[in-house]
């Protein structure tokens, strides 16, 4: 390693790159009424288009990790970022619904090479053992901050320049990452070696792993909550009479509350098991819905319901990336985490459609909300099984 690229500077790298593309990916939904209105669109075909997006980014998620570990980050990021800024572009002239879908392709695979799963890899690659977990929770939270900082941002933006504008201003963020990933930079493996895992051996022990299933499974409900209250909150606020800025200060105190969320779901997962901080996190997620859609809406009742989820957002992120590395070292660790993520995505698609799907049809998100309720208690309970200790294989790979 370089000596310029202290953990430090590889940690602060990879928290740029975290919030560059995790924050318009998050000020997404804010963009859903200003399309529709324009295209006369109902609700359902932009939400198709992000739930499209959710779903590629999960496609395209072990595909990105299988080169990263094979090649290196940094052609994985900087052509994720060249994709995310042309789909961005896209979407700003999207006038149709198959122009609209392109441009969720494009932001999906984009996503999929320079979010925050590809960083996380490389932080698991080049940060020490004993300091992994908390720099997965800063690059976490810093992925969080940039929700904080850019939804308020896309609102304005869209108030004062318009919203096709706002996104051209965002695809060229984008390009900011290129120079960011040279810090994150992994060296090429070498296929071949005597005692390394090949990827085939790699998936295969991991599918055949129960514990690695179950923490599968129940990433699923994260991605089906996160998006859905992503795409379908700020929408569901108007409709209960509350401003647009409502749901932009809702949004971006998810994120902001998210920083704290992430970092300390890092430090304790270094201090005790990651499962109960997965099910502990799960199943507060299942409650603060509850209450949400339980009690009067105002103002205060979304500022703090933003609150709680926030503090539990991305915080199932580092200990379930802590608890791959555990029990599989790091070899492989960005293609592991990257079936993960599909699994996160695929319950993303099916929250963002389902969304509009339910909304379209009886004119209410209930049915959707009682589901994440659902999804949460399911997965709080299927994570406490799970074993967090190494597999047990002839000659293991590094760590």
């Amino acid at each position: 390693m370089s000596a310029w690229r202290t953990p430090i500077f590889i940690i602060g790298s990879g928290c740029l790159i975290a919030m560059i593309s995790f924050g318009p990916r998050s000020t997404l939904g804010f963009f859903l009424t200003p399309l529709s209105n324009d295209n006369h669109w109902g609700r359902d075909v932009f939400s198709f288009a992000l739930a499209l997006q959710n779903l590629l980014w999960g496609i395209g998620q072990p595909l990105s990790g299988i080169i990263a570990d094979r090649f290196g980050t940094i052609p994985v990021l900087c052509a994720g970022a060249i994709l995310y800024a042309l789909g961005l572009g896209v979407m700003s002239h999207a006038g149709s619904a198959p122009a609209l879908d392109l441009s969720a392709t494009l932001i999906g695979f984009g996503l999929a090479g320079c979010s925050f799963t590809v960083v996380l890899s490389a932080l698991g690659k080049l940060i020490p053992p004993r300091h992994r977990t908390i720099a997965f929770g800063f690059a976490t939270g810093a992925g969080s901050f940039g929700q904080f900082l850019y939804s308020p941002v896309a609102v304005a933006l869209m108030d004062q320049v318009g919203w096709q504008e706002t996104l051209i201003i965002f695809a060229f963020s984008m390009l900011a990452i290129l120079p960011l990933s040279f810090s994150l930079s992994t060296p090429r493996s070498q296929p071949g070696v005597a005692g390394s895992q090949s990827l085939t051996q790699a998936l295969r022990e991991a599918f055949a792993h129960r514990s690695y299933v179950l923490l599968v499974l129940g990433f699923f409900t994260c991605g089906f909550q996160l998006q859905f209250i992503t795409v379908h909150l700020p929408p569901y606020l108007v409709d209960r009479g509350l401003s647009a800025q409502v749901g932009s200060w809702t949004i971006a105190t998810i994120g902001l509350c998210n920083i704290v969320g992430s970092v300390t779901a890092g430090w304790l997962g270094d201090r005790m098991p990651k499962r109960y901080v997965l099910s502990f996190i799960y199943f507060t997620r299942a409650a603060a819905i509850f209450v949400f859609i339980s009690v009067p809406m105002t103002t205060t009742t979304c500022i703090t319901f933003g609150a709680v989820m926030g503090l539990t957002w991305l915080s199932t992120v580092p200990p379930t990336n802590g608890i791959i590395a555990v029990m599989f070292g790091t070899r492989w660790l960005s293609t592991l985490t990257g079936f993960a993520f599909f699994s996160h995505q695929v319950g993303g698609f099916l929250g963002v459609w389902l969304g509009g799907i339910v909304f379209e049809r009886t004119g209410s998100y209930d049915a959707v909300w009682w589901l994440s309720i659902l999804f949460g208690l399911l997965s709080g309970v299927i994570n406490l099984p799970i074993v967090e200790e190494p597999v047990a294989r002839a000659m293991p790979a590094p760590a």
